[in-house]
């Protein structure tokens, strides 16, 4: 017997969400070749993987059941979709047998491995990457999307960390105990003043939902020289080099922020910096720019920067593709 969920309503697929700690998600059609390629190995796995309360497999016909296929941006066929404690973890566009398996079994292998109860979301690690606030609902974590062959950066204080570490996966160390060993500088600083200019490429075009920044300097009162968090940020969009200093008081910003002290978590040090999504749509680089800082001192400091939303060209809804191996299709 199958143990393959076929959701029938959105009410549904919400309830599945809520009561496995990994969900995988077949996204197909009826009338797509490849998703019927595909669907005997979907099969399988159902068959060897399925755990309680741990992992489900569920298939949605995207026909069927429009407003779940929308809420997630569904644009091709078939796409597989991976819940982690009801987060989108990865998203496998097309019938990739062996992208399927491996995502699945890495998923099933981190379920059993588990604890029973779900840990917190705001300080939550997926997949081995570590997340400083939760993702919204449709999206997912695309930092590995940053190109950091092609980072660049202005007013950066070389004896702080190694800037490509602000996108890595791991947890930050000020969060550890010890607050890492001397010399582990994992986060990034101003250098002459509280200034900091980013110039982030991407290898592919992005949607760009929200920025999740961390930022943990020492909570030290006596340490008058303590760099300071964010304050003021500017984003600028599709430029094919970082700007300067001068550039950036000329050009106007996409989008300007202001942080209060209450936006950052207590526990994890990560505010969520939600953007005009309207505008951040087919980007190919974003430069931040960090204006000033909240507090009096005289540097500011970034221990990790996450990019959500969605990697891939925008394609229209209604205009599903089959993506697969068939030939004159």
């Amino acid at each position: 017997m199958s143990k393959t969920i076929h959701i029938q309503s959105p009410a549904q697929f919400t309830s599945v969400l809520s009561s496995s700690r990994t969900v995988v998600v077949d996204f197909y059609a009826d009338w797509c070749g490849p998703c019927k390629q595909i669907a005997p190995l979907y099969e399988q796995l159902s068959q060897q993987l399925s755990r309680p309360n741990q992992i489900t497999f569920t298939k949605v016909n995207t026909d069927q059941q429009q407003q779940i296929a929308q809420s997630y941006n569904i644009t091709a066929m078939p796409t597989f979709l991976i819940f982690t404690s009801q987060r989108e973890t990865s998203r496998i566009r097309g019938a990739d047998p062996r992208a399927l398996s491996a995502a699945v079994q890495k998923l099933a292998a981190e379920a059993a491995s588990a604890p029973s109860s779900g840990a917190d979301a705001s300080s939550s690690s997926t997949g081995g990457t570590w997340l400083g606030a939760s993702l919204p609902r449709g999206y997912s974590d695309i930092t590995d999307q940053v190109d950091v062959r092609g980072l660049d950066f202005l007013n950066l204080d070389s004896d702080a960390g190694s800037a490509r570490e602000v996108f890595g996966t791991a947890k930050p160390t000020a969060l550890s105990k010890g607050k890492g060993k001397e010399g582990e500088k994992d986060w990034i600083e101003s250098d002459t003043d509280e200034q900091l200019m980013m110039f982030i490429p991407f290898q592919s075009a992005l949607k760009v939902h929200t920025l999740h920044l961390t930022s943990l300097p020492p909570t030290s009162d006596e340490d008058d020289e303590a760099p300071m968090r964010p304050k003021t940020i500017q984003l600028f969009i599709n430029r094919s080099n970082v700007l300067g200093f001068d550039e950036a008081n000329d050009t106007p910003a996409t989008q300007t922020i202001e942080l209060k002290s209450s936006d950052w978590d207590a526990e994890t040090g990560t505010v969520k910096v939600e953007l005009r999504f309207v505008k951040f749509q087919n980007i190919s680089s974003l430069v931040i720019f960090v204006v000033d800082g909240d507090g009096d001192g005289e540097k500011t400091r970034l221990d990790r920067v996450r990019i959500v939303g969605e990697s891939g060209e925008k394609r229209a809804m209604g205009k599903l593709e089959k993506i697969g191996d068939e030939q004159g299709e």
